[in-house]
């Protein structure tokens, strides 16, 4: 019941806000789609660029739309509002909070993603986008959901949720597999950003569009990624209620 009434929230938050969401989800990704996929005529991997951009793009969507949807929310909810001092003496069981957190910042990413996937089908560039695609983004989008839990459990300010967004979620952006591939990067390094989750998010769903499947590496690696992450929210949320 607890995780149903965090995703009402969730909700009635999206149908309040649902032209600054959905405007704030599309704007970035497009001026990239322009910029890069217009602006650069060349070919990746033997195909048009346009073809490695797009789930690129799209994975990159999840995570920003994942992260903003809890990161700035429960820092302001934790330090102004003081709702997760009410939450811990109402008969709402934690986890059930959590648990509705992160997904429903998740939904919020695959919405972001659904919207680029929607404005690029006109293109025809061939690219598949199906159920394991999805699945993948749901993923990846709990994953950052839980990050950003975490970053918001640490903030000492409302003001260090866009710090978090220029020290993170920024470089993944253009690092992680995104734009241009990481075959050219120092080795070492190039190893490093690999292991990112957005850099497996976006090679999984890259491979999905272009009629692969999905690595049960990337899969399991993101699995690792929520386990730690919802380890240390449940702990932190824990120790906080056990003052």
């Amino acid at each position: 019941m607890g995780i149903i009434t965090v995703l009402w929230e969730k909700w009635t938050e999206f149908k309040r806000d649902f032209y600054k969401i959905t405007l704030a989800a599309m704007i970035s990704p497009l001026m990239y789609l322009i910029i890069f996929g217009m602006g650069i005529q060349t070919t990746s991997h033997g195909e048009p660029y346009l073809n490695y951009l797009i789930p690129g793009i799209v994975a990159m969507s999840s995570m920003t739309g994942s992260f903003s949807a809890v990161a700035q929310n429960m820092s302001v909810q934790r330090l102004y509002e003081k709702a997760l001092d009410q939450v811990m003496v109402s008969p709402t069981p934690l986890w059930q909070f959590i648990v509705g957190q992160i997904i429903g910042g998740s939904l919020r990413g695959m919405y972001s993603s659904c919207i680029i996937i929607l404005l690029t089908m006109p293109i025809h560039t061939g690219l598949i986008f199906n159920l394991k695609s999805f699945a993948i983004l749901f993923l990846n989008g709990t994953v950052f959901s839980t990050i950003a839990l975490v970053l918001s459990f640490l903030a000492k300010s409302y003001a260090d949720a866009p710090k978090y967004n220029a020290y993170i979620i920024t470089p993944m952006s253009f690092l992680c597999n995104t734009f241009f591939s990481t075959d050219q990067m120092p080795l070492g390094f190039r190893q490093v950003i690999a292991l990112l989750p957005l850099s497996q998010c976006s090679t999984m769903v890259r491979s999905i569009a272009g009629g692969g499947e999905a690595s049960y590496f990337g899969v399991a690696l993101l699995l690792v990624y929520l386990l730690i992450f919802s380890t240390i929210s449940f702990l932190f949320i824990y120790k906080k209620k056990n003052l």
